[in-house]
């Protein structure tokens, strides 16, 4: 699986960076200041790098001087509210491969993940994966089940995805809401209640006794990939 090591110390863009990119399929890993973003970058070989500038401890420039001074050849993107094309043209000459300046777009961040992967050859893992029963075609956005394809809606998409990357384990309701609505949807317990329905409707043999995607009274789901 590919690995994202994000280096931020606002935990909720983080948190809600992270929650995005395992949707897409990708393995994140998340550091809070420049110290231990370096050892967790020395330490783990991601394969792409998210890189905020103002960080505590070593500086998000800093860091990528680190970095390229060890011989490393990750992808780094980095991820400043600093938009000054000084500031910029300092972070390409220090090894940057891209500079997205906040407030940003989700979509255009992936977008630029997913171009860095490319140029560096490690994108081909995550077009597809098997999850039990079930084959995800990530790039399509399709689901396969039971060797039939089925049609899910852009939401059902991601709700699945989001489950099927965290097999057999426990959920919350709000882990969910998050992953797929955002921080703003914590108020809306029925959006699961919803679409997780429409999705036993599509992928269960039996939606009124659901062997795939059980509910865990009071807490939230899991997902069982053989059933």
């Amino acid at each position: 699986m590919t690995r994202i090591l994000i280096i931020e110390d606002n935990r909720n863009l983080a948190m809600g960076l992270r929650n995005n990119l395992e949707i897409e399929g990708y393995q994140v890993e998340l550091a809070a200041d420049g110290n231990a973003g370096l050892e967790r970058a020395r330490a783990g070989s991601p394969d792409v790098i998210i890189l905020d500038l103002m960080l505590p401890g070593l500086d998000g420039y800093r860091v990528l001087r680190a970095l390229r001074a060890d011989g490393s050849e990750t992808p780094v993107l980095i991820l400043s509210a600093r938009g000054e094309e000084t500031d910029k043209v300092l972070g390409f000459r220090l090894g940057a491969d891209d500079y997205v300046t906040k407030p940003f777009g989700i979509d255009e961040l992936l977008a630029r993940v997913r171009a860095a992967l490319r140029r560096s050859g490690g994108d081909a893992e995550v077009a597809s994966f098997d999850a039990g029963e079930f084959r995800v075609d990530l790039e399509g956005r399709r689901v396969n089940a039971h060797g039939q394809e089925v049609r899910l809606t852009p939401k059902e998409f991601d709700l699945f995805v989001y489950m099927a990357r965290h097999p057999n384990r426990v959920i919350t309701h709000r882990t969910l809401l998050e992953a797929v609505w955002g921080e703003a949807s914590q108020e809306q317990p029925e959006y699961l209640r919803v679409f997780m329905g429409q999705l036993r409707k599509k992928l269960e043999p039996d939606p009124s006794n659901p062997r795939y995607l059980v509910t865990e009274p009071w807490v939230g789901y899991r997902f069982n990939p053989n059933g």
